[in-house]
């Protein structure tokens, strides 16, 4: 991809952003699209299936229909707070892609920092309680898609950061070699 950049001095420079930002940028909004379909399948779960999410079937052997001839508005007060989690989910996928894609992509620092807080706090605020025991869940495919895209959001951020830093400082060296 390649950007043209004015220096102090009026002069035009064409630059190529490096591989690093490029890759980064891309496994970034990869993961952003891995986290929008988590939310999906996380939302789907909760109108189709017989458990209560993904790698939930039952909690402390209650099932979800068990829990439904108890008290319906429990179910459906469940049902709210899925699509709720569901939505934020989507909304932090969305919102990562469209940063990696069309900020960090091209060398906007600002659009690097603000992906990965979006995703780091959605995550440091969700994992936690997943470690409490307070129910049973197959870690596999209940945490296991989120993990991996996690995996490769921070190794994209990783590789972008690199990229972007040695970027920024390659466009800052206008054509005659001088540092701006």
């Amino acid at each position: 991809m390649s950007l043209d950049r004015a220096t102090a001095d009026g002069h035009v420079v064409d630059h190529e952003y490096g591989r690093g930002t490029r890759l980064g940028s891309l496994l970034m909004a990869l993961a952003g699209v891995a986290f929008v379909g988590y939310g999906v399948v996380f939302l789907a779960r909760t109108f189709v299936g017989s458990g209560f999410e993904l790698g939930v079937a039952t909690l402390n052997g209650v099932t979800r229909a068990d829990l439904n001839a108890i008290d319906p508005a429990i179910v459906h007060y469940i049902d709210h707070l899925h699509v709720a989690t569901a939505a934020f989910i989507i909304a932090t996928g969305i919102a990562v892609t469209g940063l990696a894609w069309y900020g960090v992509r091209r060398g906007m620092l600002w659009a690097w920092a603000t992906a990965l807080l979006a995703a780091v706090a959605g995550l440091v605020i969700a994992l936690p309680m997943h470690y409490m025991d307070l129910f049973a869940h197959d870690w596999v495919s209940h945490l296991g898609p989120i993990y991996l895209a996690t995996v490769v959001f921070v190794v994209g951020a990783v590789a972008a950061y690199r990229g972007v830093r040695t970027d920024s400082r390659t466009a800052a060296i206008d054509g005659d070699g001088e540092v701006e």
